[in-house]
């Protein structure tokens, strides 16, 4: 007997965006606009699909968790997030005309097992960044995960 069943790909992928502004400049400062910023991220994952368990930061980075939509390249995927939120942003006043992402990122896959603790870190950013800067913290996530970084083009 033939089964007549569609075939499935089920996917379920959980990724950990880590992303900074350009030569790491407070631009996100104000705390109402860096709420704004990480509510309008999540709304273009919501759209492409990848939705956003949790979006966070500080003033002059951003960590994104989100489900990974099969049909898209994590490089497609981080570059219309950070269009679209720059475009985004220079709308929003004067002064952020001179925003600008970083052109590098840092993509790493979550197990669903770690989620919970991953969204306490992205949550508690503010107070994770008074003893540590965005560069060690970067530095400490790819030790993490085993991956190896050139310090001479990591930053921008």
């Amino acid at each position: 007997m033939q089964n007549d069943a569609m075939p499935q790909s089920l996917v379920q992928i959980y990724l950990h965006l880590v992303f900074s502004t350009k030569n790491r400049k407070p631009f996100l400062k104000d705390p109402d606009l860096r709420a704004e910023m990480h509510a309008y991220l999540g709304g273009v994952c919501r759209n492409l699909p990848c939705p956003a368990l949790i979006v966070g930061g500080t003033e002059d980075h951003v960590h994104l968790l989100c489900r990974y939509s099969q049909n898209m390249t994590v490089a497609n995927l981080l570059r219309e997030l950070k269009r679209s939120s720059s475009l985004w942003i220079k709308e929003q006043s004067a002064r952020s005309q001179e925003f600008y992402w970083q052109r590098g990122y840092g993509a790493f896959s979550i197990s669903p097992s770690h989620i919970k603790d991953l969204t306490t870190y992205i949550q508690n950013q503010e107070t994770h960044h008074r003893k540590i800067s965005f560069q060690e913290e970067f530095r400490e996530i790819c030790r993490k995960y085993g991956v190896e970084i050139d310090e001479r083009y990591v930053w921008d």
